[in-house]
């Protein structure tokens, strides 16, 4: 993973950055600039990417503390998992809005989509 930024094409931001916002808004709409115009757009496609990292981060962190939680430590983590989310969240609309592709931080590694 690296600490990176790179910036997109003034346009290509310009054009798909609703696309990037929304989808951390509503990270289950990753798919959504892979299926319409922006599917060519390098900087819709990397923002895709890393909405389904954290979708998947949100759905393996719940599942895994709904299950832990027989055991009171998923009670513990539950908090922990949203407060990252929430907070992976945030940082990929600003980076959004700025025209950059930056990873996010720990999950922001996995490249799902090419």
């Amino acid at each position: 993973m690296t600490e990176e930024t790179k910036k997109a094409s003034p346009e290509d931001a310009e054009k798909n950055k609703a696309f990037a916002i929304i989808g951390y808004i509503f990270p289950i709409l990753f798919f959504i600039p892979l299926v319409t115009d922006a599917k060519n757009s390098p900087f819709a496609k990397f923002h895709a990417n890393q909405q389904l990292n954290l979708l998947l981060f949100g759905v393996i962190g719940w599942t895994a503390t709904g299950i832990l939680s027989i055991i009171l430590i998923g009670v513990i983590l539950m908090p922990i998992i949203a407060i990252a989310g929430l907070v992976f969240m945030i940082l990929g609309i600003v980076n959004a809005a700025k025209g950059e592709m930056k990873e996010l931080p720990v999950i922001g590694g996995f490249k799902l989509i090419n």
